[in-house]
């Protein structure tokens, strides 16, 4: 999550060049090994997975209107919570992370509701995050206005995922019911898959873990699959790269975690 209040869009983000790395790919496909379950045998509905709307998991009312935008999302922003892995699958777990992030969010990031848009637990439970994302994403038209990623906000759709994977994958029920979010996501919005990055693609972060940025690569072609249409690749600007390259991503850090004594 980004460390400050809502942001003003900014232009539209290139292509990171991290992403089409020989080296980040052939992780990709290293980590990808490990996780079967995760592509093998799914069939996507266009009905999308089932998300556990604010009401359900006990959010509490946002502190002022949320904000409901004309446009729809140009990308989704993938993250993770940087909490525990837990072995706690369970629904009461991921109604408890839930309550937890809007508490950190709200009370000490003075943020009006949940940053992101979506949560899938570790246990892939998938949880509406700010108020009135489900309401649009049902739509297929507009988008609310969130607070994950700077100079994203009201062009992205963002989706934390409960755990640190800096060194860890997710389990494999977690990256398939990802891979449904994002699909059904692509599928209401009209996006193509290639349009999923990761938080450090545009602040800087190591969210969303290096070992879930390096599955990229993969969840596009998941996505893709799932929704049955190629995988358009970017065309890749050198200039641009270099001068990424040279200046490097913003001074600050937007570390993601929540304060001890929020989740058990």
């Amino acid at each position: 999550m980004t460390s400050s209040a809502l942001h003003q869009p900014s232009a539209r983000a290139a292509a990171p060049y991290t992403r089409r790395s020989v080296l980040t790919g052939a992780f990709a496909l290293t980590a990808a090994a490990a996780l079967p379950l995760a592509t093998a045998g799914r069939a996507y509905s266009a009905a999308g997975p089932d998300i556990i709307g604010c009401a359900a998991w006990g959010a509490r009312a946002a502190s002022e209107p949320v904000v409901v935008l004309a446009n729809g999302p140009e990308r989704i922003i993938v993250h993770h919570t940087a909490t525990a892995n837990v072995t706690d699958y369970s629904k009461q777990r991921a109604f408890a992370l839930a309550r937890a992030i809007q508490t950190y969010h709200m009370d000490m990031q003075g943020w009006i509701d949940t940053g992101q848009h979506f949560t899938v637990s570790r246990g892939a439970f998938v949880l509406e995050g700010r108020h009135n994302s489900l309401a649009e994403l049902r739509t297929g038209s507009r988008q609310v206005r969130a607070a994950h990623c700077v100079g994203q906000n009201t062009v992205s759709i963002g989706i934390e995922n409960e755990g640190t994977y800096t060194s860890q994958d997710p389990p494999a029920a977690q990256y398939a019911a990802l891979a449904d979010l994002c699909a059904h996501v692509c599928d209401q919005y009209g996006l193509p898959a290639s349009e999923i990055y990761g938080h450090r693609d545009f602040n800087a972060t190591s969210c969303p873990g290096d070992r879930l940025y390096a599955l990229l690569p993969t969840l596009r072609r998941d996505v893709a699959a799932r929704l049955g249409t190629p995988l358009s690749q970017e065309a890749a600007d050198p200039i641009e790269d270099l001068v990424r390259q040279a200046t490097g991503r913003p001074a600050s850090d937007y570390a993601e975690y929540l304060p001890s004594g929020l989740l058990p």
